[in-house]
Parts: C-alpha cells; sequence; structure tokens
C-alpha cells in the first residue's frame, strides 16, 4: 500500500468514542509524518522527472559530436556551430527585447495608474445647506436666474378641531367658573348636569 493510501486511512478512518472535531495528539502527529512522507516522495518523483525531461531534450537537440578527421571537414563543422550558435544568440535577443519592453510596459502602466488615483482621489464631503435656487444656479450656471418655490406646490392641511379644545377655550377664567359653582345654583347644577 502507498504513503497515499495509509494517508487516506488514517484520515477518513472513523473516529472512535469522540467527537468529529477533536483529534488526538498522537494522530494529528501521525497525519503530519505521513503527509510530509508523501510530500517528499512527490518531490523526489518531480526532480527524477526534471532529470529525465533536461536527458530527453539534449538528445533531441544536441546529437552527439563526431570529430572529423580531415581539415575539410573540420571547418565545415565548425561553420554550421557558428551558425547555430548566430539563430541561438538572435532569438535569446528577441525574447530579451520582448521581455524588456513588456517589463516596461508593465511599469508604465503602474506609474498612469498612480497618476489616476492620485488626480481622481475623493474629497471628504462636508455637510453643505443649501436652497433650491442656490442647487439650480450652480447646476445651470450665474447666467440662468431661475427661481423655485418648492413650497408653492405642497397641499394645504389645516388642522382638525377638537370639540374638548373648543369647551376648554370657552371656559375662560376659571375664577368665574368657581364662583358660578360656589353658590346653591352651581351646585343644583352640578348634581342635574347640563341640561
Amino acid at each position: 500500500m502507498s504513503w497515499f493510501g495509509v494517508l487516506l486511512n488514517l484520515t477518513f478512518s472513523p473516529l472512535s468514542n469522540s467527537k468529529k472535531g477533536n483529534v488526538s495528539s498522537s494522530r494529528k502527529h501521525t497525519l503530519k509524518s505521513c503527509m510530509l512522507a508523501v510530500a517528499k516522495d512527490l518531490l523526489e518523483a518531480e526532480a527524477l522527472e526534471k532529470v529525465k525531461e533536461r536527458e530527453r531534450y539534449m538528445e533531441e537537440n544536441c546529437p552527439l559530436l563526431e570529430i572529423p578527421h580531415s581539415k575539410d571537414d573540420l571547418v565545415e563543422l565548425c561553420t554550421k556551430m557558428y551558425d547555430k550558435i548566430n539563430v541561438i544568440d538572435e532569438e535569446r535577443y528577441n525574447l530579451e527585447y520582448k521581455a524588456v519592453m513588456v517589463c516596461n510596459e508593465v511599469i508604465d502602466l503602474n506609474i498612469k495608474i498612480i497618476d489616476m488615483r492620485g488626480k481622481f482621489k475623493k474629497p471628504a464631503l462636508k455637510k453643505v445647506r443649501m436652497s433650491a435656487d442656490a442647487m439650480l444656479q450652480a447646476l445651470l450656471g450665474s447666467k440662468h436666474k431661475v427661481t423655485m418655490d418648492l413650497r408653492s406646490n405642497l397641499k394645504q392641511v389645516k388642522k382638525d378641531e377638537k370639540k374638548e379644545d373648543k369647551d376648554l377655550r370657552d371656559v375662560g377664567d376659571w375664577r368665574k367658573n368657581i364662583d358660578d359653582k360656589a353658590g346653591m345654583d352651581g351646585r343644583k347644577k352640578m348634581f342635574q348636569g347640563d341640561s
């Protein structure tokens, strides 16, 4: 069984007589050690894969060198290698030039972003009390003189007068009310009601 299988068995096996969230320290330690072992194996496999890839690339692009015995064959081999070196240098130069251009473009765009942030920084707004006329004048400019009375369009509402309020106003002076009730006539009125 691989380390990965062991790790799966350890992590997904049912916990005995404990809550789902509680894991003992020994179990945590074994899980961590298993995970580290799996990670180590994966890193080693990746390193081997890189070495094999490098060897395969070298075999494809760099065939074994056969040194000729004659001078003419040697000169011809040197000219071929020189031509290959020139082609590779041109490709390298083109790639470096493209990389520098992209880096410069990124730097320019970052500068533009910083400039735009500085230009369009939102100021802290303060509460300003403005009338409708002042608002219209600010929007339309000083040439247009428009007056607007927003209260003219409002509906007039009258307060309902309650009967109790009217009675209280009719009572008038409290001394007069007491004098009326002080005599015998006033007491009769109290017992008879307001008839």
